[in-house]
């Protein structure tokens, strides 16, 4: 199963099992099925609560927010990532805020569903990864989805589970990518740390004690996979790779356990570089008082994404920047 289909099935799961969820956005109807296709064949099985909408991100989401307000559990799709800013007000303002306002007394399970990010060639305002923006929001649970373990069920928890507003990032490129299962990569192990929203560890099977912790999140995720195979194998510097989907509030503790061991931190993420979520990361990690010995950030130049394919690869990281930062790490310590 292909990660876009696990997201399928997931959505699906929940309209089946919850007469109170509901999904819409734009061109959600088929055959279209959405934008990137992981409505695709709900509107046909459940035409009642797959609706489609006109174009206004902030009016699909103040609708979310009033219908999570009267007990029903709203997914909302926004086409392109770089949309949420014209819903900012109704995520950062009313729905990050009103079960707090209330004393209590209500609760906004909405869940805002989005592709984000680059590397197809989209340009400046269809390319960008902007989840950064909305991070350390009081009330609002930032989450993405990765290749490992089961996406669609992390979905349809959000969906059905979790009575915080959360915004779900999709990067395009994991749609394609084949889901990985936690046992089935021989010569690696992999480790699922927390239930919900969980932080997943991996590590060369038999290797020494890892020097370095990469820390990664969504597509960027599965570069830091490919880097990590290199280093050991190349270079012989081990690591472990922490791969997160609850990205705000930051779980503390797996970053906290693998630093104390490596005292080494390599943050990885595809949004411009300034005020990231590897700077929170790092902040935290210093916070903490484990005593580290070299820490580095990669992450997008501050620059608008490029059309151009060739100048989108200059712009947004790739494995071999975090293969340098790697090695570069390595001479210092």
């Amino acid at each position: 199963m292909r990660v876009l289909e696990s997201l399928n099935a997931g959505l699906r799961g929940a309209l089946a099992d919850c007469q109170q969820a509901w999904l819409i956005g734009e061109d959600l109807l088929d055959p279209y099925g959405g934008a990137f296709k992981v409505a695709q064949g709900l509107s046909t099985e459940f035409p009642e609560r797959v609706i489609t909408t006109p174009v206004s991100e902030a009016g699909i989401v103040g609708l979310g927010v009033g219908m999570a307000l009267r007990g029903m559990r709203p997914v909302i799709e926004i086409m392109f990532g770089d949309f949420l800013t014209l819903a900012a007000d109704q995520l950062v303002n009313h729905a990050a805020k009103l079960h707090w306002m209330s004393g209590g007394k209500v609760k906004v399970p909405l869940v805002v569903r989005t592709p984000m990010g680059g590397r197809r060639g989209y340009g400046p305002t269809h390319s960008q990864t902007l989840e950064k923006h909305f991070l350390g929001v009081p009330g609002l649970r930032v989450v993405a989805a990765c290749e490992f373990d089961e996406p669609g069920a992390m979905l349809r928890s959000a969906l059905l589970d979790d009575d915080d507003p959360v915004l779900f990032v999709e990067h395009k490129l994991l749609y394609a990518l084949l889901v990985q299962d936690l046992d089935s990569t021989p010569g690696v192990e992999m480790e699922r740390i927390g239930s919900v929203y969980p932080t997943y560890r991996r590590r060369i099977a038999g290797a020494p004690a890892p020097i370095l912790t990469l820390a990664a999140y969504g597509y960027m995720a599965h570069l830091a996979l490919e880097a990590q195979d290199r280093l050991a194998y190349e270079h012989e510097i081990f690591s472990d790779l922490l791969v997160f989907t609850q990205l705000s509030p930051l779980p503390q503790a797996p970053l906290l356990e693998s630093l104390a061991q490596t005292g080494a931190l390599l943050t990885v993420e595809e949004g411009s570089r300034t005020a990231g979520w590897g700077a929170e990361v790092l902040a935290q990690a210093l916070e903490s008082r484990i005593p580290l010995k070299r820490a580095r950030r990669i992450a997008a130049r501050n620059l608008p994404v490029p059309a151009a394919q060739s100048l989108e690869a200059v712009v947004l990281p790739q494995v071999d920047d975090i293969l340098a930062a790697a090695l570069e790490m390595r001479r210092l310590l």
